[in-house]
């Protein structure tokens, strides 16, 4: 028998070394490949668990419709003390943040030159008081000749005219004392209103002139928000109507209701301007920024909580459970409103009774798993196929 070559065998050796390599790595593959199957299958199984807080059933809501707002708060009465005399201001003595009342003297005016031109014009008016007894003695004296036809009658009418005259200018110079006299009351500044010092604008020993401003009161027993509101805006709002604002340093919500609309639109702008009086401005200032909610009205209609509307999709959803699984449904927002003390919306495409995830939860891939850590919510069950 002829012998194999040698060449021949380290052919076939090598070729059964490679053949057993590839059986190896097809081997390795095919368990990799059952490890991943395995991995997302354990993946698949996954179970997300609820709370009850965590889950919110859609249903028919009373929503109470509302207009943003915003503005500042303003007192409703104010008053500017300003001089009415011109000279050097005295003693002025209150400062921002003291309590005045109604009629108390905030400071006086130098009433030196008022005082003279007060003697003056009562000298004036003695002066044409004296001339009315002569032009009265003279036309009596011309009466009583005229009587006897010493002289004529135009002599007697110039007498009469002179007494008339004296009388005028003693009525003129009497007017002159009480325009003096008022002058001389007009140094004393007096508070027109009850309230708070708000601003001091002059300082004692500065001399002011005619109506320089020397002192704001506020009074804080009446506060109101002015809101500007667009055009469109501002046909929905009507007097009465409540609102909740909150206010910038407060962190209690402070009620509030509209009292008046201005009639006219604001040149340039457009805008409305309503007020709204504070119910409570107890705490309050003046000049403080607010915002809040005005209630325009309310509906009844399906809603869920606007937090659990999700966007992260071309169209609107929210994540339902249906049959102890994930499932998004496609909806249609509509009115937004608060119910409570959140913010709701309307939905339409959406089942009534429908368990919905809440937004807090985050997004869940469709088909998830779920079960529930308490006795959850009564879910419909999943539409047959």
């Amino acid at each position: 028998m002829k012998s194999i070559p040698w060449k021949w065998l380290v052919a076939a050796l090598v070729v059964l070394l490679l053949a057993a390599g590839a059986m190896r790595i097809v081997g390795a593959r095919k368990d990799q490949q059952a490890a991943l199957a395995a991995a997302a299958a354990q993946k698949a199984q996954a179970v997300v668990e609820l709370a009850a807080g965590d889950i919110v059933k859609a249903e028919a809501r009373e929503l109470a419709q509302g207009l943003p707002i915003s503005g500042s708060l303003k007192a409703v009465n104010s008053a500017l003390v300003k001089a009415r005399v011109a000279g050097e201001l005295q003693d002025l003595a209150v400062r921002e943040g003291d309590a005045v009342k109604a009629g108390q003297v905030i400071a006086r005016v130098d009433a030196t030159e008022t005082r003279a031109r007060l003697r003056q014009a009562e000298e004036q008016a003695d002066s044409a008081r004296a001339q009315i007894e002569i032009a009265q003695r003279q036309w009596n004296n011309n009466k009583a000749l005229m009587d006897q036809g010493f002289i004529s009658k135009t002599a007697l009418d110039t007498s009469w005219n002179n007494f008339t005259s004296a009388q005028a200018n003693h009525k003129a110079a009497l007017a002159s004392v009480e325009m003096v006299r008022k002058s001389m009351d007009d140094t004393v500044l007096r508070a027109p209103i009850a309230g708070i010092v708000s601003q001091r604008l002059a300082q004692p020993g500065e001399r002011v002139a005619v109506e320089a401003r020397v002192v704001e009161i506020v009074d804080l027993s009446r506060i109101e928000m002015e809101a500007t509101l667009s055009a469109a805006d501002s046909a929905a709002v009507t007097v009465g109507q409540a609102a909740q604002l909150q206010v910038e340093g407060s962190g209690k919500p402070v009620a509030a209701r509209v009292v008046r609309i201005n009639p006219s639109a604001q040149a340039g702008s457009r805008s409305v301007m309503a007020y709204l009086a504070i119910q409570d401005p107890t705490g309050l200032r003046q000049g403080l920024f607010a915002q809040g909610t005005l209630a325009t009205g309310r509906t009844s209609t399906l809603a869920v909580p606007l937090a659990s509307v999700r966007t992260d999709k071309p169209t609107p959803y929210v994540q339902v459970v249906e049959g102890n699984q994930v499932r998004h449904k496609q909806v249609e927002p509509g009115v937004r409103g608060e119910s409570g003390k959140e913010t709701w919306v309307a939905v339409g495409g959406l089942q009534p009774g429908a368990v919905v995830i809440k937004g807090h939860v985050g997004p869940l891939r469709e088909g998830t798993a779920v079960k529930f850590t308490a006795a959850p919510l009564a879910a419909p069950k999943a539409p047959s196929p």
